[in-house]
């Protein structure tokens, strides 16, 4: 996620959970009003929906979440009404657009033989949240919390103000095999800022091989091994790299590029240590395939053998 620390797996955990049991007498019970108010408010709500009426918990989840969406959708769409879309979003090529975008990425980081599944994935993985689209994504997102954030993305990229100061600012967020991204992409930003390959960098430890036909092992169940602390540190310096690929011509030019960065605007974000990004990012750049030297940075260390008297389990 850009501009955001934890992944959006743990950030739905938490932003549900919610009231955990039932509501005591002394204590005033919520109300449906109260709990969309909360919800608009925090994106917290109450995973069992103890406000809505039914007899057991499947009855009253379903209207409970329908009905924290609708009001979320109406209160986004009251505060942005009717935002300008960028130019460059108007008329593009999504899918053709994001390929060209992480093929680089792509061809660095995977073998051969899985290049074009991986490409496929990531071409039609991206959406920008627009006018046209941002209902829709937040009726059918599966997590409340997760619609919440991206309501947010959504307000302030189209200049309108957050639901909540305490809001996370993020340009993009990534869930299992999908990237949202906001509209202000599009605007003029940092040199080494693409937080569409960001975004992108992060599916690869957010989805399963086996999600999009790949071979899997007990050793490669993710698309690619990413140590769960590396995990930003991984996609700012893939987002940076792709970049530097982009705009240099040979290594010195990159280099002069890398001096430049690293005198300017780094990645903030507390989970990225400056120093190490950018020796990362210098490493990436002397070599002949910089992706892999990322992904050798930002691995997973497999578990230790187990001893031979307690390898059963």
């Amino acid at each position: 996620m850009k501009r955001f620390g934890r992944s959006p797996g743990r950030i739905s955990q938490e932003l549900t959970s919610g009231t955990n049991n039932r509501p005591s007498a002394r204590r005033r019970a919520p109300t449906i009003a109260s709990e969309i108010d909360r919800y608009l408010r925090s994106g917290e709500s109450d995973k069992h929906s103890f406000a809505w009426p039914g007899r057991d918990l499947l009855e009253r989840t379903g209207p409970a979440s329908n009905a924290l969406r609708e009001a979320l959708v109406q209160e986004v769409l009251q505060r942005a009404p009717n935002p300008p879309v960028p130019a460059g979003l108007a008329s593009i090529d999504l899918p053709r657009f994001t390929r060209r975008k992480v093929t680089p990425m792509v061809r660095g980081l995977f073998p051969a033989a899985e290049q074009e599944v991986v490409l496929g994935v990531l071409a039609r993985s991206v959406i920008f949240l627009t006018p046209a689209s941002v209902a829709e994504v937040l009726r059918t997102n599966h997590w409340d919390s997760t619609a919440w954030m991206l309501a947010n993305l959504y307000l302030v990229s189209a200049g309108a103000e957050p639901l909540s100061s305490d809001a996370p600012y993020i340009v993009g967020l990534s869930e299992a095999a999908t990237c949202y991204v906001a509209m202000s992409y599009f605007d003029p930003g940092l040199p080494l800022e693409d937080f569409l390959v960001h975004e992108a960098a992060h599916l690869f430890h957010n989805c399963k091989r086996t999600a999009i036909g790949l071979p899997c092992s007990r050793q490669r169940e993710w698309l690619l091994q990413i140590d769960f602390r590396k995990r930003e540190t991984f996609a700012y310096s893939c987002e940076a790299y792709s970049r530097l690929l982009e705009m240099g011509d040979g290594r010195a030019s990159r280099e002069a590029l890398l001096d430049e960065h690293a005198d300017g605007s780094l990645p903030a974000c507390d989970y990225v240590d400056p120093d190490e990004y950018l020796q990362i990012l210098r490493t990436a750049v002397a070599a002949r395939n910089g992706f892999k030297q990322i992904l050798a940075a930002c691995a997973a260390r497999g578990p230790r053998r187990p001893a031979a008297a307690a390898r059963r389990r």
